[in-house]
């Protein structure tokens, strides 16, 4: 008993909480399902009539209530228990009656509920797709309409409702035949029954049902369905249907006036009137559709829209080649403009777009004159000095014209109206520009690519009329460059591709205009004299750094594939290469390039030829940036080159490991040049680093004689100032001298005499003891290898000599009398190995 009670309060809770929109229709639903489930688990072996009610009324309702949130599968199990309910009710009401007339009592209130729980029935079992169940749950509740007469409407209803969906299914048989049961149960009972309009309704969609599945197998019955609803109820949708299917059964033009004749006392709109005449029209029935557009203004003399009368009309004249009637009309509408008989505004509009379509075919078949013969038309609806953006399209329009004909004053009138009446359009500007591109004025027509690069980073809001899209600049810009091209006016061409690549976001359009603008430029560069150059360089740089900055933007675009971003690089690592070699008599211009190209070669696979430009471009720059350096700069300038050359060689030696790994570079001189530009680069920057850089150097056992000799002349070389170093280097590479089979005696002398200048520098006298020993031992090594060879420079005996002499001199000076006689002795013994200056020196 309590699990009853609360089902029912549950139940009667959902049904307050419902009405105050407090749950919707599916918690509805689950609730009403908990409450039904409940009660039925309560039920006796013998309930009361009153419990026997209520389980019909909730099992009903509770499957209805799945029904309604699409969920008809859940209804199935509490309608067949509404059913089975009915059932009992009924020999329950049976078995307590005391004559046949209570037994028709009560067989009637059961009835009730019987037909509510099969009509339930058919819409669940509709729902899951099964036909045949729904319509045998339909012909019961239809059998019992004799008893049940109030229920016609909703029977009829519900019939309905199942063949609008099987139409929209595009189930025609299925629908058809709910239609028609819908009608015949609509006649059941005129006084129960749903109206003429609904039957008529009906009629109409099974006409329209017959219609759109097969006209040419079902054309009577769709006749016969639409005839019967215009008898029914009269009604515009029935007229225009039953001229739709006349004209596809291919009836006779008197048949379709007849019909057009029953509905001439019907109230319909202009529209309606208007569509009928378009549907006759469209189908070829131009005398019945003439006809009957010509007896419509009779209907509407005081409508405002009797315009679109016109429209139509002209719409027609022109689809059918009757261009001159058409023509004749417009004037007519012309004159009426200006007598009082305007077109409202919507009208005007519409008449504005047929006479523009009409120009622009003409314009698109090249037949200009008469283009314009159709743009004058719409010109003649304007007022003089009226301001318009439409008017300034249409002078633009008018002006491409002019230009096709050659006449260029008149086009250049027609720009002057539509500047006035929208100057700050980039159609006016590129109108603009079409006519300074023909007079070659070349100066006009690059201010006005500037005006419309402006124009194109940011559209007009008034031009939003116009459709003005993000790539509505981009598009005239490169037209404009093609214009210019064709006219070879490079100068404007150029300007107008820096604008569009600026604007340009499609990567292989862009592109496309960068590769024109390096060509371009570059032509312009050759013919140029050295002095104008410079800034074109410039311009090509920028082209080529935009290039990088897209190439690097482009991974985000699905359209532009590796394989296309991998050529694009190629190109242009290989123009910047190419530029680097060419302006080599510019240092910067030559860096820059060198730098740009390795940039851009980042987004080619690293192969080996990729890998060796890449290490070449590094180096180049290094190295330029080391000369740079070298000249007369300010001490931050050298600092700032000097830097970018070690952060070039640092990124090179990288490139140089894997590159290595590819092949045999025994003969390849790389490693030399990295230690040589890096040991330059640190030197000169007083870099803490060089001594580990060295380090690695004095461990080299095969470094080369020359690398020693240069690094002992870097090491000595402003700002850096290394004497050790340079000394050591100097050192080595007298050993290295000493320890070649055959002695090159020129090259050993100028290592020699540049480690005794490094040692014993001139002027000065109070020498250390080990150092003048270390220095007269490099004197010893001299005698040693000019007495071995006759190759000796004789001008550097001639200087080992004086200069020993000399720091005999000094030492006598000082009063170290002793060394005194012996560096002079030591002088004196290079002076038997002179030639033809020894007896000047004796």
């Amino acid at each position: 008993i309590q699990v009853e009670e609360s089902a029912v309060s549950l139940w009667n809770w959902t049904v307050t909480k419902h009405t105050g929109a407090v749950i919707n229709d599916e918690q509805r639903a689950k609730l009403r399902f908990v409450a039904c489930r409940l009660i039925c688990l309560c039920e006796g072996s013998d309930p009361p009539e009153g419990t026997i009610r209520r389980q019909i009324l909730m099992c009903m309702k509770t499957g209805k209530g799945w029904i309604d949130i699409g969920k008809a599968g859940l209804a199935d199990g509490f309608l067949e228990n509404a059913m089975s309910s009915v059932e009992k009710l009924y020999a329950k009401l049976r078995k307590g009656s005391e004559g046949e007339a209570d037994i028709q009592v009560h067989r009637a209130d059961v009835e009730k509920s019987l037909f509510k729980v099969l009509s339930y029935q058919a819409e669940s079992v509709f729902a899951q797709g099964d036909f045949q169940k729904a319509v045998m749950c339909v012909q019961r509740c239809k059998d019992m309409l004799m008893k049940l007469p109030k229920e016609t409407c909703y029977l009829s209803i519900l019939c309905y409702n199942f063949g609008v969906e099987t139409y929209e299914w595009k189930r025609y048989e299925q629908s058809s035949f709910w239609l028609s049961q819908s009608y015949d149960i609509g006649k059941m009972d005129m006084k129960y029954s749903v109206g003429k309009e609904m039957q008529a309704k009906v009629l109409r969609l099974l006409a329209t049902t017959y219609f759109e599945w097969d006209c040419s197998l079902y054309l009577d019955k769709a006749l016969k369905a639409i005839s019967l609803a215009n008898q029914e109820n009269l009604h515009p949708a029935g007229f225009f249907l039953k001229i739709k299917i006349l004209l596809k059964s291919g009836a006779s033009d008197e048949d379709i006036s007849s019909a057009l004749a029953e509905f001439k006392h019907l109230e319909m709109s202009l529209d309606f009137c208007l569509n009928t005449a378009k549907l006759l029209l469209e189908h070829g029935r131009e005398s019945v559709g003439f006809d009957f557009l010509k007896s419509v203004p009779e209907r509407f003399e005081s409508s405002p829209d009797l315009g679109k009368i016109t429209l139509l009309h002209i719409e027609f004249l022109l689809q059918n080649k009757r261009e001159l009637l058409a023509k004749q009309k417009i004037e007519e509408v012309i004159i009426g403009h200006y007598t009082g008989k305007q077109l409202l505004p919507e009208a005007l509009n519409q008449l504005h777009i047929i006479l523009w379509d009409k120009a622009a075919k003409y314009y698109e078949e090249k037949n200009y004159s008469e283009a314009l013969h159709w743009y004058n038309y719409s010109v003649s609806f304007y007022t003089p000095g009226q301001i318009d953006q439409n008017l300034a399209k249409l002078q633009r329009n008018m002006a491409s014209c002019y230009l096709h004909l050659k006449q260029v004053d008149k086009a250049k009138e027609a720009v002057k109206q539509a500047e006035r009446c929208d100057p700050n359009s980039i159609f006016t500007k590129f109108s603009v520009y079409k006519i300074a591109v023909m007079e070659n004025d070349t100066d006009k027509a690059v201010e006005a690519v500037i005006e419309m690069g402006k124009l194109a980073e940011k559209p007009s809001e008034c031009e939003d009329k116009l459709r003005v899209d993000k790539n509505t600049g981009s598009n005239l810009l490169s037209l404009a460059a093609q214009i210019a091209l064709e006219n070879d006016q490079q100068i404007v061409a150029i300007k107008a591709l820096e604008y569009l690549s600026e604007h340009l976001q499609d990567c292989r359009q862009l592109f496309a205009a960068l590769k024109c603008l390096v060509r371009l430029m570059l032509s312009k560069v050759m013919a140029e004299n050295e002095e104008k150059r410079d800034e074109d360089i410039n311009s090509i740089l920028t082209y080529l750094n935009l290039a990088h900055k897209k190439l690097a933007e482009s991974f985000t675009e699905e359209k532009f594939t590796g394989d296309m971003r991998i050529l694009e690089a190629h190109w242009f690592r290989k123009v910047a290469w190419n530029l680097a070699v060419q302006f080599k008599d510019s240092p910067k211009k030559t860096r820059d390039f060198f730098v740009l190209s390795f940039k851009l070669s980042q987004f080619c696979p690293s192969d080996k030829a990729v890998l060796i430009a890449q290490k070449t471009c590094l180096l180049m720059a290094a190295a330029v940036d080391l000369e740079m350096g070298r000249q007369q700069v300010t001490p931050s300038e050298q600092t700032e080159l000097f830097s970018q050359a070690l952060q070039h060689l640092q990124t090179c030696k990288e490139i140089w490991k894997v590159l290595k790994l590819t092949g045999d570079f025994a003969k390849d001189p790389t490693d030399t040049l990295l230690l040589l530009y890096e040991f330059e680069a640190r030197s000169k920057l007083n870099d803490p680093a060089l001594h580990n850089l060295m380090e690695s150097v004095w461990e080299q056992p095969q470094i080369e004689i020359k690398t020693l000799e240069i690094i002992a002349s870097l090491a000595m070389e402003s700002p850096a100032r290394y004497p050790v170093l340079c000394k050591k280097a100097l050192k080595s590479a007298l050993n290295l001298h000493r320890k070649q089979a055959v002695i090159d005696a020129v090259k050993f002398s100028k290592c020699l005499h540049s480690l005794i200048n490094i040692s014993l520098p001139t002027g000065l006298t109070d020498l250390d003891t080990c150092v003048l020993q270390e220095v007269w031992d490099y004197f010893e090594d001299a005698l040693s290898v000019v007495g071995s060879t006759d190759a000796y420079p004789e001008m550097e005996i001639l200087w080992l000599m004086t200069r020993a002499w000399n720091t005999g001199i000094f030492q006598y000076t000082v009063g170290k009398y002793k060394e005194a006689e012996q560096w002079c002795g030591l002088g004196m013994r290079f002076l038997s190995h002179l030639g033809s200056l020894k007896k000047s020196y004796e």
